[in-house]
C-alpha cells in the first residue's frame, strides 16, 4: 500500500491538470503560432511558465486504484499486477484465470 500522502498528491495533480488544461492549451497555441510577433509569443511562454508545475499533464503518474502502487500498472483495468493477481484468484475479474503448472 502506498503512502496516503502520495495518493493524495496524485489526486491533487489530477485536479490541477483539469483546472488549468484549457488555459495551458490556449497559451501553447499562442506560443507556437509563427504568424504572431515574437514579443507576444514570448509573453505567452512566460505566462505558461508561471502556471503551477503540477498543472502539467506530464507530471501525472498512473497509480493502482486499490493500492496506490505506481509500478506494474495495467491501464486497461487500472490496477497493479499484484492487485490484478489477487482479484483474479478471487474470481472477481470475468474471463481471467490464474494459471499454474
Amino acid at each position: 500500500m502506498a503512502k496516503k500522502a502520495m495518493i493524495e498528491r496524485e489526486k491533487k495533480r489530477e485536479r490541477l491538470v483539469a483546472i488549468y488544461a484549457e488555459k495551458r492549451a490556449a497559451l501553447k497555441e499562442i506560443a507556437k503560432d509563427d504568424s504572431l510577433p515574437m514579443e507576444e509569443r514570448f509573453k505567452a511562454r512566460l505566462k505558461l511558465a508561471k502556471l503551477p508545475r503540477n498543472s502539467s499533464a506530464t507530471r501525472l503518474h498512473n497509480r493502482c486504484q486499490l493500492t496506490g502502487r505506481p509500478h506494474a500498472y495495467y491501464r486497461k483495468m487500472k490496477v497493479s499486477r499484484i492487485a490484478l493477481r489477487d482479484l483474479g484468484s478471487n474470481g472477481q475479474i470475468p474471463g481471467l484465470v490464474k494459471s499454474s503448472w
